[in-house]
């Protein structure tokens, strides 16, 4: 088995077919797609391929140690996570092909008008070892 990490980005990827943000969707738009969210998750939890996932706020910050006794640095000239990443999933299959074809479902979630939002999922393996360094 192999742990793959499904990211769910705002943007930074190319423009889903049914791109209207979830803060313009009706209540039961939102509903549907939680559902789906949650039926995807439970089915997979059935499987044993299911590890974690949550949606997260839009709130949050880059922080970076800055020298002792100095306070964190708060913020940078950096794209932030919370301007990117909607939400996450980890599963743990048994293939590159599973877990493409997991994120090509969770892809398939509903949006505005309960039509699918085809959205890009960015799907990263984990690492399994450290990387070998050579001279």
């Amino acid at each position: 088995m192999m742990k793959y990490l499904l990211l769910k980005h705002y943007r930074g990827a190319p423009t889903p077919v049914n791109c209207v943000p979830m803060d313009q969707w009706t209540p039961e738009e939102v509903d549907a797609h939680i559902k789906y969210m949650y039926d995807f998750g439970a089915r997979l939890e059935k499987t044993g391929e299911f590890v974690a996932g949550e949606g997260v706020a839009p709130d949050g910050a880059w922080v970076r140690y800055d020298g002792e006794g100095r306070p964190p640095v708060v913020d940078g000239p950096f794209a932030e996570t919370k301007d990117l990443i909607a939400g996450w999933m980890i599963i743990d299959v048994e293939s590159w092909d599973r877990a493409v074809e997991l994120a090509g479902e969770l892809s398939a979630a509903p949006g505005a008008g309960g039509k699918p939002i085809h959205e890009w999922l960015e799907v990263r393996p984990f690492m399994t070892a450290p990387p070998t360094v050579t001279e």
